[in-house]
């Protein structure tokens, strides 16, 4: 079944014509589409639409692959650029006929332009990129799109592609921390830069604990922001929290600045609980602390998630054998 794209093109009607008026075409059968005896929703194809279609599965059906055909995709694509059978259709006779690949590359650079967010356009041009064994306008066009939507996925995910297939990773951290500059709330240009250090030169000691302070920075600016904290965590997310201090030091200095984020008061408790089942404390009073914040998150900071914090001060002070103060 073909998508809402499928349906009546305006822009094209007025020059749209139909393909048994095509001189070129006149040697072919149109093959229509099947729905059976009964179809329960019939979709409303445009009559361009089907026409198109009728002779895309009579191209098909003869495994033409022709200059024809190939043109006959891309009107096919105009009118649905989610059918995976075009594009693959149309990859398969850009080889048969050894078309040029530079070109194509343009063609769907124009049709990614104006279909962002269509994972077969996304997927029409790894395999170009993959033909050309040449990556240089990629992270420019990744980067043109982004500008539009910083969010995109599908550019996101072709953009991680590229720098690992083809080792881009040189000045991939200067385009994060310039995004990240302009928008320190994007959680795109984080996850990014995870990316690009786990797969370089990973998360050890020293990197630890530059991109510690390279978040905090940016957290004193938002303490509300989700993902900084989340990168945050991400950094540490093999190791023990307890084993970096600078966290909690940090965590204590905007909480005595009375910040009360909740992402804030979740990295203490996440702290606290660690020190009360890995390190040496007076646990009598550190889960005091704990189940306060709890408390606090409760009824105050995070009452969306009431039940859950109130759970988590029960459950940490069953675990640790001491009854807890407060609402509960």
């Amino acid at each position: 079944m073909m998508s809402e794209g499928a349906l009546d093109d305006s822009s094209n009607r007025n020059t749209f014509i139909p393909f048994k008026d095509r001189p070129e075409w006149n040697d072919v059968k149109p093959v229509p589409q099947d729905d059976g005896p009964d179809p329960v929703v019939q979709i409303a194809y445009s009559e361009q639409f089907r026409d198109v279609y009728d002779y895309f599965r009579a191209v098909i059906a003869a495994d033409e692959k022709s200059e024809r055909a190939l043109a006959l995709t891309k009107e096919a694509a105009e009118l649905n650029p989610a059918n995976y059978s075009v594009w693959n259709y149309r990859r398969n006779i850009i080889q048969e006929l050894n078309k040029d690949l530079a070109e194509e590359l343009k063609y769907i650079s124009q049709v990614i332009e104006d279909n962002p967010k269509n994972y077969q356009v996304w997927h029409h041009r790894r395999v170009i990129v993959e033909w050309l064994e040449d990556p240089k306008e990629e992270l420019q066009f990744t980067e043109k799109i982004l500008q539009d939507d910083a969010k995109n996925y599908h550019a996101w995910q072709h953009r991680q592609w590229c720098i690992q297939q083809f080792s881009l990773w040189d000045k991939e951290l200067d385009y994060v921390d310039k995004l990240l500059k302009e928008d320190l709330r994007n959680n795109s240009a984080w996850n990014q830069r995870h990316f690009v250090i786990k797969n370089t030169t990973g998360f050890t000691d020293d990197v630890i604990q530059k991109e510690l302070k390279y978040v905090q920075d940016f957290i004193r600016k938002a303490p509300n922001n989700e993902s900084s904290w989340n990168y945050m965590k991400g950094v540490v997310l093999d190791k023990k929290l307890m084993d970096y201090p600078s966290i909690l030091e940090f965590c204590h200095e905007l909480y005595s600045k009375q910040i009360r984020s909740p992402f804030l008061i979740a990295c203490m408790i996440d702290n606290y609980e660690e020190t009360l089942e890995f390190g040496k404390c007076n646990k009598e009073e550190t889960l005091q602390k704990t189940t306060q914040l709890c408390n606090e998150l409760a009824e105050e900071h995070d009452t969306l998630r009431r039940e859950y914090w109130q759970y988590m001060a029960r459950s940490l002070a069953s675990k640790y054998g001491t009854e807890v103060s407060g609402d509960s």
